[in-house]
């Protein structure tokens, strides 16, 4: 059954824990028409003048900071806003990312979780601030499509990865084609991975990928724990590629593919492309944006 991307936006806005604070204060944040060429880093569109949605995890420590921010800067519904806060870790953001896609907007995130990679640190003060001076980063999710061995077609978006695992004892034996050529007949494996920049330093760096630069036009391709060809070591490929995996042996050796939490079980194959249509907007502080954590991420 074909999943939609609009029924999986429309689910995480009813999910959310998004409390509207009304305020007579009016002025905060706008976002100015886009005006970027492509992914990279550019100052922040944002300006005093407009109005924030924060948008919350389940975590306490989120929870709270939704109130004690909501309080000291009003917040509107996202129907009205400028930008939206993210209040909780890169899963959270990955999340309010997918959810808030069609809008446009900005979303500056504040880490109240464990893991931050995508996010700002919290703090309470200052933040219209640090708003207007953010750099903005665009990033170009991947589009994952896969089938299993029912027919049925299953879509979904990708900021960091699309993985392809093992669900089984056995390993995964899978055929790899680019762009209508086949380039592996068979690696034999406990999965593999296509990453955009934005998601090298998640599970790709686990799997010993590449940790790739943000203005780079390129995807990293990594086998996890490759049996034969033994030394293979993956693929950087253009951002156009497209990856085609062909689970072989399905039946005897099944695999489940995942597009950023979300899975497939009983796949048979799993195509996957960059979908320049969609630009996420990520705001980072000044001096602290992506490429500056992909480099800092190599010496640590």
């Amino acid at each position: 059954m074909r999943q939609e991307f609009a029924s999986a936006r429309s689910r995480f806005l009813r999910s959310t824990h998004f409390r509207p604070f009304r305020s007579t204060r009016d002025g905060l944040v706008k976002a100015r028409g886009a005006r970027d060429k492509g992914p990279g880093s550019r100052r922040s569109a944002v300006r005093a003048a407009s109005k924030i949605a924060f948008l919350a995890s389940d975590s306490e420590i989120a929870q709270e900071a939704l109130v004690k921010l909501g309080a000291a800067y009003g917040a509107v519904p996202l129907d009205e806003a400028g930008v939206i806060v993210a209040l909780g870790g890169d899963g959270f953001m990955l999340n309010t990312l997918h959810g808030t896609q069609a809008r446009n907007l900005p979303v500056y995130g504040m880490n109240c979780g464990t893991i931050g990679f995508l996010m700002n640190e919290y703090a309470e003060e200052g933040l219209i601030e640090r708003l207007e001076a953010a750099a903005e980063e665009v990033i170009n999710p991947l589009a994952m499509r896969a089938v299993t061995t029912d027919g049925r077609v299953h879509e979904a978006l990708a900021i960091n990865e699309v993985s392809l695992l093992r669900a089984g004892p056995q390993a995964a034996k899978l055929k790899i084609t680019i762009d209508g050529k086949v380039r592996m007949e068979e690696l034999v494996c406990d999965g593999a991975l296509v990453s955009t920049p934005a998601g090298s330093t998640a599970y790709n760096y686990s799997a010993h990928g590449p940790i790739l630069p943000i203005g780079a036009e390129v995807l990293a391709l990594t086998p996890m724990a490759a049996f034969r060809p033994r030394r293979w070591r993956g693929a950087i490929l253009p951002k156009s590629a497209h990856v085609r995996f062909d689970v072989l042996e399905a039946a005897k050796r099944p695999v489940m593919a995942d597009a950023d939490g979300k899975s497939v079980r009983d796949v048979v194959s799993v195509e996957i492309r960059s979908e320049t249509s969609i630009r996420h907007r990520i705001l980072f502080d000044p001096g602290h944006g992506l490429e500056e954590r992909l480099t800092r991420e190599q010496f640590v």
